[in-house]
Protein backbone atom coordinates (compact mmCIF):
# COMPACT_ATOMS: atom_id res chain seq x y z
CA UNK A 1 0.00 0.00 0.00
CA UNK A 2 10.84 3.32 3.24
CA UNK A 3 14.10 3.60 4.63
CA UNK A 4 14.69 6.78 6.55
CA UNK A 5 17.96 8.66 7.25
CA UNK A 6 18.43 10.53 10.08
CA UNK A 7 17.66 14.18 8.09
CA UNK A 8 14.40 12.69 6.06
CA UNK A 9 12.78 11.33 9.96
CA UNK A 10 13.02 14.32 11.24
CA UNK A 11 11.55 15.90 8.67
CA UNK A 12 8.66 13.34 8.12
CA UNK A 13 7.80 13.66 12.08
CA UNK A 14 7.31 16.96 11.81
CA UNK A 15 5.41 16.61 8.65
CA UNK A 16 2.74 14.13 11.22
CA UNK A 17 3.19 16.40 13.87
CA UNK A 18 2.54 19.98 12.20
CA UNK A 19 -0.60 21.41 12.17
CA UNK A 20 0.32 21.59 8.09
CA UNK A 21 3.37 21.27 6.19
CA UNK A 22 5.91 23.24 4.01
CA UNK A 23 5.37 22.01 0.66
CA UNK A 24 7.10 22.31 -2.35
CA UNK A 25 6.27 20.68 -5.87
CA UNK A 26 7.55 17.40 -5.54
CA UNK A 27 5.51 14.03 -6.17
CA UNK A 28 2.36 14.08 -8.47
CA UNK A 29 -1.08 13.07 -7.88
CA UNK A 30 -3.57 11.69 -10.78
CA UNK A 31 -6.38 9.32 -10.70
CA UNK A 32 -7.85 6.38 -12.18
CA UNK A 33 -10.98 7.16 -14.34
CA UNK A 34 -12.49 3.90 -14.47
CA UNK A 35 -15.78 3.05 -16.05
CA UNK A 36 -17.79 0.38 -15.11
CA UNK A 37 -20.66 1.82 -13.88
CA UNK A 38 -24.62 2.76 -15.83
CA UNK A 39 -24.77 6.11 -14.19
CA UNK A 40 -21.45 8.01 -14.98
CA UNK A 41 -21.84 11.63 -15.61
CA UNK A 42 -20.26 12.68 -19.73
CA UNK A 43 -16.70 12.66 -20.39
CA UNK A 44 -17.22 16.39 -20.95
CA UNK A 45 -17.91 16.55 -17.64
CA UNK A 46 -15.80 14.98 -15.71
CA UNK A 47 -12.86 16.37 -17.67
CA UNK A 48 -14.47 19.55 -16.11
CA UNK A 49 -14.37 18.12 -12.78
CA UNK A 50 -11.02 17.06 -12.64
CA UNK A 51 -9.92 20.97 -14.03
CA UNK A 52 -11.87 21.97 -10.96
CA UNK A 53 -10.09 19.88 -8.56
CA UNK A 54 -6.57 20.66 -9.83
CA UNK A 55 -5.83 16.96 -11.09
CA UNK A 56 -3.64 17.27 -14.39
CA UNK A 57 -2.93 13.38 -14.97
CA UNK A 58 -5.37 10.69 -15.20
CA UNK A 59 -5.54 6.92 -15.88
CA UNK A 60 -8.01 5.66 -18.13
CA UNK A 61 -9.10 1.57 -19.05
CA UNK A 62 -9.28 1.73 -22.38
CA UNK A 63 -8.91 4.25 -25.72
CA UNK A 64 -12.23 5.07 -25.51
CA UNK A 65 -12.62 8.10 -28.37
CA UNK A 66 -15.25 9.81 -26.44
CA UNK A 67 -12.95 10.29 -23.59
CA UNK A 68 -9.45 10.97 -25.57
CA UNK A 69 -11.41 13.71 -27.18
CA UNK A 70 -12.83 15.00 -24.39
CA UNK A 71 -9.54 15.41 -22.41
CA UNK A 72 -8.14 17.18 -25.91
CA UNK A 73 -6.39 20.65 -24.87
CA UNK A 74 -7.78 20.05 -21.17
CA UNK A 75 -3.86 20.20 -20.03
CA UNK A 76 -4.53 16.99 -18.31
CA UNK A 77 -1.79 14.05 -18.65
CA UNK A 78 -3.14 10.91 -19.70
CA UNK A 79 -2.29 7.20 -19.69
CA UNK A 80 -4.52 4.70 -21.82
CA UNK A 81 -4.64 1.07 -21.38
CA UNK A 82 -4.21 -1.90 -24.11
CA UNK A 83 -6.79 -4.37 -22.44
CA UNK A 84 -4.94 -7.59 -20.92
CA UNK A 85 -7.36 -9.30 -24.13
CA UNK A 86 -5.48 -7.42 -26.71
CA UNK A 87 -2.07 -8.90 -25.53
CA UNK A 88 -1.91 -11.89 -27.87
CA UNK A 89 -2.81 -9.95 -30.84
CA UNK A 90 -0.20 -6.99 -30.14
CA UNK A 91 2.93 -9.96 -29.01
CA UNK A 92 2.08 -11.97 -32.17
CA UNK A 93 1.80 -9.27 -34.58
CA UNK A 94 4.03 -6.04 -34.97
CA UNK A 95 1.10 -5.20 -38.19
CA UNK A 96 -1.72 -5.03 -35.02
CA UNK A 97 0.82 -2.90 -33.21
CA UNK A 98 1.05 -0.41 -35.24
CA UNK A 99 -2.58 -0.42 -36.36
CA UNK A 100 -3.17 -0.04 -32.54
CA UNK A 101 -0.93 2.54 -32.41
CA UNK A 102 -2.09 4.23 -35.30
CA UNK A 103 -6.07 4.44 -34.28
CA UNK A 104 -5.71 5.16 -30.61
CA UNK A 105 -2.49 7.04 -30.15
CA UNK A 106 -1.34 8.96 -33.57
CA UNK A 107 -4.98 9.96 -33.73
CA UNK A 108 -5.23 12.15 -30.41
CA UNK A 109 -1.58 12.83 -29.78
CA UNK A 110 -0.18 15.77 -29.07
CA UNK A 111 -3.71 17.92 -28.09
CA UNK A 112 -4.76 14.55 -26.16
CA UNK A 113 -1.36 14.35 -23.71
CA UNK A 114 -1.12 11.14 -24.13
CA UNK A 115 2.37 10.16 -21.77
CA UNK A 116 2.52 6.63 -21.48
CA UNK A 117 0.55 3.45 -22.72
CA UNK A 118 -0.08 0.71 -19.89
CA UNK A 119 0.28 -3.07 -21.42
CA UNK A 120 -2.42 -4.96 -19.92
CA UNK A 121 -3.21 -4.76 -16.39
CA UNK A 122 -2.07 -6.97 -13.45
CA UNK A 123 -1.06 -9.63 -16.14
CA UNK A 124 0.08 -12.18 -13.67
CA UNK A 125 -3.03 -12.76 -11.99
CA UNK A 126 -5.45 -12.42 -14.92
CA UNK A 127 -7.15 -16.03 -15.25
CA UNK A 128 -6.25 -16.16 -18.91
CA UNK A 129 -2.94 -16.96 -18.88
CA UNK A 130 -1.42 -13.86 -20.63
CA UNK A 131 1.82 -13.26 -19.29
CA UNK A 132 3.74 -15.15 -22.09
CA UNK A 133 2.37 -12.17 -24.33
CA UNK A 134 3.06 -9.45 -21.64
CA UNK A 135 7.18 -8.42 -22.91
CA UNK A 136 6.53 -8.83 -26.85
CA UNK A 137 3.30 -6.90 -26.81
CA UNK A 138 5.48 -4.39 -24.70
CA UNK A 139 8.26 -4.40 -27.41
CA UNK A 140 5.72 -3.83 -30.13
CA UNK A 141 3.51 -1.53 -29.11
CA UNK A 142 7.23 0.23 -28.41
CA UNK A 143 8.49 -0.11 -31.54
CA UNK A 144 5.00 1.37 -33.26
CA UNK A 145 5.75 4.64 -31.54
CA UNK A 146 9.03 4.58 -32.66
CA UNK A 147 7.50 4.11 -36.21
CA UNK A 148 5.42 7.17 -35.27
CA UNK A 149 8.37 8.96 -33.82
CA UNK A 150 6.96 9.02 -30.69
CA UNK A 151 8.39 7.15 -28.47
CA UNK A 152 10.03 9.55 -26.69
CA UNK A 153 7.23 11.71 -25.75
CA UNK A 154 4.81 8.37 -24.67
CA UNK A 155 6.24 5.56 -21.83
CA UNK A 156 5.31 1.86 -22.31
CA UNK A 157 4.76 -0.50 -19.04
CA UNK A 158 2.37 -2.46 -17.79
CA UNK A 159 1.07 -2.33 -13.66
CA UNK A 160 2.15 -5.34 -11.60
CA UNK A 161 -0.10 -6.30 -8.45
CA UNK A 162 1.71 -6.82 -5.15
CA UNK A 163 1.11 -10.12 -5.41
CA UNK A 164 3.74 -10.16 -7.88
CA UNK A 165 6.35 -10.31 -5.17
CA UNK A 166 7.64 -13.50 -3.65
CA UNK A 167 8.12 -11.90 0.07
CA UNK A 168 7.54 -8.44 0.86
CA UNK A 169 7.98 -8.43 4.23
CA UNK A 170 10.60 -7.26 5.89
CA UNK A 171 10.34 -4.67 3.27
CA UNK A 172 14.32 -5.24 2.50
CA UNK A 173 13.63 -8.71 1.79
CA UNK A 174 11.39 -7.55 -1.24
CA UNK A 175 11.77 -10.68 -4.01
CA UNK A 176 9.76 -11.47 -7.05
CA UNK A 177 8.23 -14.49 -7.36
CA UNK A 178 10.81 -16.81 -8.61
CA UNK A 179 9.04 -18.43 -11.84
CA UNK A 180 8.25 -14.70 -12.59
CA UNK A 181 11.93 -13.75 -12.95
CA UNK A 182 13.67 -14.95 -16.05
CA UNK A 183 10.15 -15.12 -18.24
CA UNK A 184 8.90 -11.24 -17.27
CA UNK A 185 10.96 -8.81 -14.75
CA UNK A 186 14.51 -9.63 -16.03
CA UNK A 187 13.13 -8.60 -19.34
CA UNK A 188 10.45 -6.07 -18.53
CA UNK A 189 12.82 -4.09 -16.23
CA UNK A 190 15.61 -4.35 -18.90
CA UNK A 191 13.55 -3.22 -21.54
CA UNK A 192 12.20 -0.09 -19.02
CA UNK A 193 15.65 0.86 -18.58
CA UNK A 194 16.75 0.93 -22.25
CA UNK A 195 13.51 2.88 -22.93
CA UNK A 196 13.65 5.38 -20.32
CA UNK A 197 10.51 4.54 -18.97
CA UNK A 198 9.02 3.23 -15.12
CA UNK A 199 7.67 0.39 -13.59
CA UNK A 200 4.08 0.56 -12.72
CA UNK A 201 2.59 -0.56 -9.32
CA UNK A 202 -0.28 -1.15 -7.98
CA UNK A 203 -0.45 -0.86 -4.11
CA UNK A 204 -3.39 -1.55 -1.55
CA UNK A 205 -2.39 -1.18 2.07
CA UNK A 206 -5.93 -1.73 3.00
CA UNK A 207 -5.68 -5.33 2.08
CA UNK A 208 -2.86 -5.89 4.50
CA UNK A 209 -4.61 -4.25 7.00
CA UNK A 210 -7.98 -5.75 6.03
CA UNK A 211 -6.54 -9.42 6.60
CA UNK A 212 -4.52 -8.62 9.47
CA UNK A 213 -6.18 -5.97 11.84
CA UNK A 214 -5.63 -7.56 14.34
CA UNK A 215 -1.80 -6.32 14.66
CA UNK A 216 -1.57 -3.54 11.98
CA UNK A 217 -2.08 -0.67 13.13
CA UNK A 218 -4.49 1.43 11.73
CA UNK A 219 -2.56 4.48 12.18
CA UNK A 220 0.18 2.88 10.58
CA UNK A 221 -2.01 2.11 7.69
CA UNK A 222 -3.22 6.17 7.16
CA UNK A 223 -0.43 7.43 7.28
CA UNK A 224 -1.06 9.07 11.03
CA UNK A 225 1.83 9.16 13.65
CA UNK A 226 2.29 6.41 15.12
CA UNK A 227 5.62 4.39 16.58
CA UNK A 228 6.59 2.70 13.25
CA UNK A 229 8.13 -0.34 12.55
CA UNK A 230 11.82 -1.15 12.50
CA UNK A 231 12.90 -3.35 9.77
CA UNK A 232 15.21 -5.99 10.98
CA UNK A 233 17.09 -5.99 7.65
CA UNK A 234 17.60 -2.81 6.94
CA UNK A 235 17.01 -0.80 10.35
CA UNK A 236 14.82 1.51 8.92
CA UNK A 237 11.49 2.69 10.65
CA UNK A 238 8.64 2.78 8.63
CA UNK A 239 5.87 4.87 9.67
CA UNK A 240 3.31 4.16 6.99
CA UNK A 241 2.11 0.96 5.47
CA UNK A 242 2.69 2.65 2.16
CA UNK A 243 6.05 3.07 1.78
CA UNK A 244 6.74 -0.36 3.15
CA UNK A 245 5.27 -1.66 0.38
CA UNK A 246 6.74 0.71 -1.98
CA UNK A 247 10.35 -0.36 -0.60
CA UNK A 248 9.41 -3.90 -1.21
CA UNK A 249 9.07 -3.60 -4.82
CA UNK A 250 12.09 -1.59 -4.85
CA UNK A 251 14.20 -4.37 -2.74
CA UNK A 252 12.90 -6.86 -5.27
CA UNK A 253 14.36 -4.73 -8.21
CA UNK A 254 17.42 -4.05 -6.75
CA UNK A 255 18.06 -7.60 -6.07
CA UNK A 256 17.88 -8.11 -9.88
CA UNK A 257 20.44 -4.39 -10.06
CA UNK A 258 17.90 -2.58 -11.44
CA UNK A 259 18.04 0.50 -8.86
CA UNK A 260 17.69 2.95 -11.89
CA UNK A 261 14.28 2.17 -12.60
CA UNK A 262 12.28 4.22 -11.42
CA UNK A 263 8.17 3.70 -10.22
CA UNK A 264 4.51 5.25 -10.66
CA UNK A 265 1.77 4.13 -8.21
CA UNK A 266 -0.60 3.27 -11.00
CA UNK A 267 -3.17 2.58 -8.82
CA UNK A 268 -3.72 3.05 -4.44
CA UNK A 269 -6.85 3.43 -2.44
CA UNK A 270 -9.02 2.63 0.20
CA UNK A 271 -13.23 1.86 -0.21
CA UNK A 272 -15.61 4.02 1.66
CA UNK A 273 -17.83 0.86 2.88
CA UNK A 274 -17.39 -2.55 2.86
CA UNK A 275 -19.27 -5.75 3.65
CA UNK A 276 -19.06 -6.79 7.16
CA UNK A 277 -16.15 -8.88 7.31
CA UNK A 278 -14.36 -6.01 5.26
CA UNK A 279 -12.68 -4.19 8.14
CA UNK A 280 -11.44 -0.92 7.87
CA UNK A 281 -13.94 0.41 5.18
CA UNK A 282 -15.49 3.27 6.03
CA UNK A 283 -15.56 6.64 4.88
CA UNK A 284 -13.60 7.97 7.54
CA UNK A 285 -11.08 5.83 6.83
CA UNK A 286 -11.08 6.05 3.01
CA UNK A 287 -10.83 9.81 3.79
CA UNK A 288 -7.81 9.62 5.89
CA UNK A 289 -5.89 7.35 3.76
CA UNK A 290 -6.09 9.40 0.57
CA UNK A 291 -5.79 13.00 2.12
CA UNK A 292 -2.76 12.05 4.27
CA UNK A 293 -1.42 9.84 1.05
CA UNK A 294 -1.76 13.35 -0.68
CA UNK A 295 -0.51 15.18 1.58
CA UNK A 296 2.90 12.73 1.86
CA UNK A 297 3.55 12.65 -2.00
CA UNK A 298 2.96 16.10 -2.62
CA UNK A 299 5.36 17.00 0.92
CA UNK A 300 8.20 15.79 -1.75
CA UNK A 301 10.79 13.28 -0.59
CA UNK A 302 10.87 9.44 -1.65
CA UNK A 303 11.10 6.06 0.74
CA UNK A 304 13.57 5.25 3.13
CA UNK A 305 15.19 3.03 0.83
CA UNK A 306 14.90 5.65 -2.29
CA UNK A 307 15.01 9.09 -0.16
CA UNK A 308 15.17 10.95 -3.77
CA UNK A 309 12.29 8.78 -5.50
CA UNK A 310 9.88 11.29 -6.02
CA UNK A 311 6.73 9.27 -6.68
CA UNK A 312 3.54 9.93 -9.46
CA UNK A 313 1.01 8.47 -7.28
CA UNK A 314 -2.68 7.93 -9.25
CA UNK A 315 -5.33 7.46 -6.92
CA UNK A 316 -8.36 4.79 -7.47
CA UNK A 317 -11.09 5.42 -8.10
CA UNK A 318 -12.05 8.62 -9.64
CA UNK A 319 -16.07 7.35 -8.84
CA UNK A 320 -17.93 4.65 -7.14
CA UNK A 321 -18.85 2.60 -9.93
CA UNK A 322 -22.00 0.51 -9.44
CA UNK A 323 -21.27 -2.30 -11.76
CA UNK A 324 -18.41 -3.70 -10.81
CA UNK A 325 -18.24 -7.17 -9.49
CA UNK A 326 -17.27 -8.70 -5.67
CA UNK A 327 -17.55 -7.29 -2.47
CA UNK A 328 -19.34 -3.94 -1.59
CA UNK A 329 -15.94 -2.14 -1.41
CA UNK A 330 -15.16 -2.60 -4.61
CA UNK A 331 -18.57 0.00 -5.56
CA UNK A 332 -16.49 2.27 -3.16
CA UNK A 333 -13.14 3.27 -4.16
CA UNK A 334 -14.76 6.44 -5.28
CA UNK A 335 -13.42 10.00 -4.58
CA UNK A 336 -17.32 11.21 -5.85
CA UNK A 337 -20.47 9.76 -6.52
CA UNK A 338 -21.35 9.37 -10.21
CA UNK A 339 -23.64 13.05 -9.43
CA UNK A 340 -20.18 14.25 -8.77
CA UNK A 341 -20.52 15.16 -5.31
CA UNK A 342 -17.31 14.51 -3.05
CA UNK A 343 -17.79 10.92 -0.99
CA UNK A 344 -15.56 12.86 1.53
CA UNK A 345 -13.63 15.81 1.24
CA UNK A 346 -9.57 15.99 0.87
CA UNK A 347 -7.35 18.09 -1.43
CA UNK A 348 -5.23 17.38 -4.65
CA UNK A 349 -3.04 20.17 -4.77
CA UNK A 350 -0.08 21.39 -2.33
CA UNK A 351 -2.46 24.75 -2.11
CA UNK A 352 -5.56 22.55 -1.08
CA UNK A 353 -3.08 21.31 1.75
CA UNK A 354 -2.29 24.62 3.50
CA UNK A 355 -5.88 24.08 5.01
CA UNK A 356 -6.06 20.14 5.17
CA UNK A 357 -6.57 18.55 9.26
CA UNK A 358 -6.89 15.27 8.92
CA UNK A 359 -9.86 14.03 11.74
CA UNK A 360 -7.68 11.07 13.88
CA UNK A 361 -10.00 8.40 15.25
CA UNK A 362 -9.62 7.68 18.97
CA UNK A 363 -6.69 5.06 19.66
CA UNK A 364 -7.79 1.60 18.07
CA UNK A 365 -7.32 -1.48 20.21
CA UNK A 366 -6.21 -4.53 18.47
CA UNK A 367 -9.55 -6.46 19.50
CA UNK A 368 -11.59 -3.66 17.21
CA UNK A 369 -9.44 -3.44 14.24
CA UNK A 370 -8.91 0.13 14.96
CA UNK A 371 -12.04 1.37 13.75
CA UNK A 372 -15.12 0.08 15.96
CA UNK A 373 -16.21 -2.22 14.02
CA UNK A 374 -15.29 -5.97 15.45
CA UNK A 375 -12.04 -7.56 14.35
CA UNK A 376 -10.79 -11.03 13.74
CA UNK A 377 -10.60 -11.55 17.83
CA UNK A 378 -13.87 -12.43 19.40
CA UNK A 379 -13.01 -14.23 22.66
CA UNK A 380 -10.19 -14.27 24.66
CA UNK A 381 -9.71 -18.53 25.40
CA UNK A 382 -7.95 -21.26 23.88
CA UNK A 383 -9.96 -23.60 21.47
CA UNK A 384 -11.12 -26.37 23.89
CA UNK A 385 -8.85 -29.53 22.66
CA UNK A 386 -11.86 -31.59 24.11
CA UNK A 387 -14.27 -30.06 22.24
CA UNK A 388 -12.82 -29.90 18.73
CA UNK A 389 -9.40 -31.89 19.15
CA UNK A 390 -6.78 -31.49 17.20
CA UNK A 391 -7.13 -28.67 14.57
CA UNK A 392 -4.99 -26.70 11.78
CA UNK A 393 -5.50 -23.68 10.27
CA UNK A 394 -5.62 -23.38 6.11
CA UNK A 395 -5.84 -21.00 3.33
CA UNK A 396 -9.49 -20.28 1.40
CA UNK A 397 -8.63 -20.37 -1.93
CA UNK A 398 -11.96 -18.12 -2.51
CA UNK A 399 -10.35 -15.19 -0.84
CA UNK A 400 -7.96 -14.23 -3.93
CA UNK A 401 -4.34 -13.95 -4.49
CA UNK A 402 -4.19 -10.05 -2.61
CA UNK A 403 -5.58 -10.72 0.18
CA UNK A 404 -3.54 -14.15 0.72
CA UNK A 405 -0.32 -13.11 -0.41
CA UNK A 406 -0.69 -10.13 2.35
CA UNK A 407 -1.86 -12.23 4.81
CA UNK A 408 1.26 -15.13 3.63
CA UNK A 409 3.21 -11.65 4.03
CA UNK A 410 2.57 -11.32 7.80
CA UNK A 411 2.20 -14.70 8.87
CA UNK A 412 5.85 -15.17 7.64
CA UNK A 413 6.85 -11.71 8.89
CA UNK A 414 5.67 -10.37 11.76
CA UNK A 415 3.48 -13.39 12.66
CA UNK A 416 6.70 -15.19 13.62
CA UNK A 417 5.46 -18.22 11.82
CA UNK A 418 7.93 -21.17 11.14
CA UNK A 419 7.96 -20.25 7.31
CA UNK A 420 11.40 -22.28 6.52
CA UNK A 421 9.64 -25.60 5.08
CA UNK A 422 8.13 -23.16 2.53
CA UNK A 423 11.20 -21.88 1.43
CA UNK A 424 12.79 -22.85 -2.39
CA UNK A 425 14.17 -26.72 -1.94
CA UNK A 426 12.42 -27.22 1.90
CA UNK A 427 9.81 -29.77 2.26
CA UNK A 428 7.18 -28.02 1.75
CA UNK A 429 7.98 -26.15 -1.14
CA UNK A 430 6.23 -28.32 -3.25
CA UNK A 431 2.61 -27.99 -4.07
CA UNK A 432 4.86 -24.19 -5.40
CA UNK A 433 1.19 -22.32 -5.10
CA UNK A 434 -0.01 -19.32 -2.96
CA UNK A 435 -2.40 -21.29 -1.30
CA UNK A 436 -0.91 -24.48 -0.09
CA UNK A 437 2.29 -21.88 1.33
CA UNK A 438 -0.31 -19.70 2.80
CA UNK A 439 -1.99 -22.77 4.23
CA UNK A 440 1.41 -24.19 5.92
CA UNK A 441 2.45 -20.49 7.35
CA UNK A 442 -1.48 -19.99 8.42
CA UNK A 443 -1.51 -23.18 10.60
CA UNK A 444 1.66 -22.20 12.16
CA UNK A 445 0.74 -19.52 12.87
CA UNK A 446 -2.50 -20.39 14.36
CA UNK A 447 -0.45 -23.40 16.40
CA UNK A 448 2.23 -21.04 17.97
CA UNK A 449 -0.81 -18.83 19.25
CA UNK A 450 -1.94 -22.05 20.98
CA UNK A 451 -4.90 -22.28 18.73
CA UNK A 452 -6.84 -19.21 20.25
CA UNK A 453 -9.92 -17.95 18.92
CA UNK A 454 -9.29 -15.17 16.17
CA UNK A 455 -5.57 -16.22 15.24
CA UNK A 456 -6.83 -18.28 12.21
CA UNK A 457 -8.40 -15.61 10.56
CA UNK A 458 -6.49 -13.30 8.68
CA UNK A 459 -9.35 -10.98 7.28
CA UNK A 460 -11.23 -14.20 6.30
CA UNK A 461 -8.23 -15.83 4.56
CA UNK A 462 -8.07 -18.40 6.41
CA UNK A 463 -10.40 -21.33 8.25
CA UNK A 464 -10.19 -23.83 11.12
CA UNK A 465 -10.34 -27.65 9.72
CA UNK A 466 -10.61 -30.35 11.62
CA UNK A 467 -8.97 -33.23 9.25
CA UNK A 468 -5.09 -32.94 8.46
CA UNK A 469 -4.24 -31.02 5.46
CA UNK A 470 -3.24 -33.11 2.13
CA UNK A 471 -0.77 -30.55 0.11
CA UNK A 472 1.71 -32.78 -1.29
CA UNK A 473 3.64 -35.33 0.92
CA UNK A 474 3.70 -32.07 3.37
CA UNK A 475 2.92 -32.60 7.22
CA UNK A 476 1.39 -29.91 9.10
CA UNK A 477 2.49 -29.09 13.02
CA UNK A 478 -0.41 -29.62 15.88
CA UNK A 479 1.31 -28.12 18.25
CA UNK A 480 4.97 -25.64 19.28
Amino acid sequence: MERLTLSFFFVFLLLLSASFPVLTEAGSIGVNYGRIANNLPSALKVVNLLKSRGLQRVKVYDTDPAVLRAISGSGIKVTVDLPNELLFAAAKRLTFAYAWVEKNIVAYYPSTEIEAIAVGNEVFVDPHNTTSFLIPAMKNIHQALVKYNLHSSIKVSSPIALSALQNSYPSSAGSFRPELIESVFRPMLEFLRQTGSYLMVNAYPFFAYESNSDVISLDYALFRENPGVVDAGSGYRYFSLFDAQIDAVFAAMSALKYDDIKMVVTETGWPSKGDENEIGASVENAAAYNGNLVRRILSGGGTPLRPKADLTVYLFALFNENKKNGPTSERNYGLFYPNEESVYDIPFTTEGLKDYHDKPSPSPSPATGGDGKSGPVHGDGNVSKSQTGNTWCVASGEAGKEKLQASLDYACGEGGADCRPIQVGATCYNPNTLEAHASYAFNSYYQKNGRKTGTCYFGGAAYVVTQPPKYGSCEFPTGY
